[in-house]
């Protein structure tokens, strides 16, 4: 289950709450992978030097809520304005590869990057997987350069030997502030049509629909039905469109499709795909906008899906487990074992993370596996941690294997505790009673009032 949202937020701050967002208050099971895609994010240059030294706000925002949750922001790519940022559940991790970034811009005959594209590619459960986040160039006569920047951003190749170029990705989502309008029909006809809920006399002429019907390339995509309201635009904290003086004429920019590549390829043959065939299919659940959110003059659009697909990759290349019972009174052992193909490498490390961590680098310490390997044999090796760099106060962890040559988490551990320090437990109990049986210097003093 994948969750995707695209919001032009305007250079606002993270709102209070995303709960519905997020859809994390419905009682439909859990997401797997949220993918989300923010435009104009705000990139002044003193926020933009900051956050290239630092997360943004709006990541540090989506891993407070998400990472306590269980879901860990697996990768995050940023051009100016835009960012993509893509969260899953740890058990999906070891099934995760070969995830590259990029990002092509397009603004100012492609020396800027305030318009232009964001993506993040990678192969999951061995099906290769693209997320494309857009904001292509606004107003109604700009169409022409929209589907010319579109093809450019789709022109672009990842680097790293045998990544495939996006279009040949088993699954492309295309997503953002895409900037299509309404074309022909007056504000008044538009607004009307909205009012009355009857946007099918709208579909004819937005100029994405009318593109898909001309352009080759663009025929490949689909896109669920636009059953809510225009998304742009809004006066801000409000869901009145435009009264501003430029009266904006309501316009659906903020768009998700996507592009299953076998369907492509079977349907220029013209034959139905048999189940054998059919190895990754994707269902859209629900495409709907949120009304709700009024920090910027866009309102966010989320698109739920289902991916099927038939698992290329059914073991992790690493497994790994703690030894015994863990404390910070002694150090500790860690096993793993590794397939006999995996490309392993003397910068690969294991690392102990509390099972509500952020990203790959939360960890609370870490134990190269070379240098630190005490024992070896075919089946298995065993790597120490010292109990210096072990929580005195315990808790839930797991451990994860990091490979230095995939640059990726490619094992995880099951959830384990680590018990408290008992013998620091004792010595605060101790302080606690002494500082409670001592009698306070100014104690007769105070009683004298």
């Amino acid at each position: 289950r994948l969750h995707l949202v695209t919001w032009n937020v305007g250079t606002a701050s993270p709102p209070p709450d995303v709960s519905s967002l997020l859809q994390l208050d419905s009682l439909a099971p859990t997401m797997d992978m949220y993918v989300i895609g923010l435009q104009e994010v705000n990139s002044r240059i003193t926020n933009f030097l900051s956050d290239l030294a630092f997360d943004d706000p709006w990541s540090i925002f989506f891993m407070t809520v998400l990472s306590p949750l269980g879901y860990i922001k697996l990768s995050s790519i940023r051009m100016q304005g835009l960012l993509l940022l893509i969260f899953v559940k740890h058990v999906h991790l070891p099934f995760i590869r070969d995830i590259h970034t990029h990002y092509t811009r397009t603004g100012l005959y492609g020396y800027w990057g305030n318009k232009g594209g964001v993506t993040v590619r990678m192969s999951l459960y061995g099906h290769t997987v693209c997320f494309m986040n857009c904001h292509l160039p606004a107003h109604m006569e700009n169409t022409e350069q929209r589907l010319d920047d579109f093809e450019k951003i789709l022109e672009m190749q990842f680097e790293g030997e045998n990544v495939p170029s996006t279009l040949d990705h088993d699954v492309l989502f295309w997503f953002g502030d895409l900037n299509f309008r309404i074309a022909d029909y007056g504000i008044h006809f538009v607004r009307e049509s909205i009012n009355n809920k009857r946007y099918n006399l709208l579909w004819e002429k937005d100029q994405l629909n009318m593109a898909k019907k001309k352009e080759v390339f663009l025929q490949e995509f689909i896109e669920g039905p636009l059953q809510f309201k225009p998304t742009y635009k809004f006066d801000l904290y409000s869901d009145v469109y435009d009264t501003s003086e430029k009266k904006r004429k309501p316009a659906w920019t903020d768009r998700i499709l996507w592009r299953v590549k076998n369907l492509c390829q079977h349907a220029s043959k013209e034959s139905e795909l048999s189940e054998e065939e059919q190895t990754i299919s994707v269902t859209l659940n629900n495409y709907i906008s949120h009304m709700s959110y009024g920090i910027s003059d866009h309102k966010p659009v989320t698109g739920t899906f289902g991916l099927e697909m038939k698992p290329l990759l059914s073991d992790p290349l690493v497994t790994l487990s703690p030894e015994g019972e863990w404390s910070a009174e002694h150090d500790v052992l860690i096993s793993y074992s590794a397939v006999p193909e995996f490309p392993s490498s003397a910068w690969d490390w294991i690392g102990l993370f509390k099972v509500t961590f952020r990203h790959v680098n939360d960890y609370v310490t870490y134990a190269w596996v070379e240098d630190d390997e005490i024992s070896s044999n075919e089946d298995s090796k065993q790597v120490y941690m010292s109990a210096a760099e072990i929580p005195d106060t315990g808790g839930e962890f797991l451990l994860c294997y990091y490979s230095n040559n995939l640059q990726s988490i490619v094992g995880v551990s099951q959830p384990f505790q680590i018990q408290p320090n008992r013998t620091l437990m004792e010595k605060d109990l101790t302080q606690d009673e002494n500082s409670w049986m001592k009698k306070p210097d100014n104690l007769e003093s105070r009683n004298e009032f």
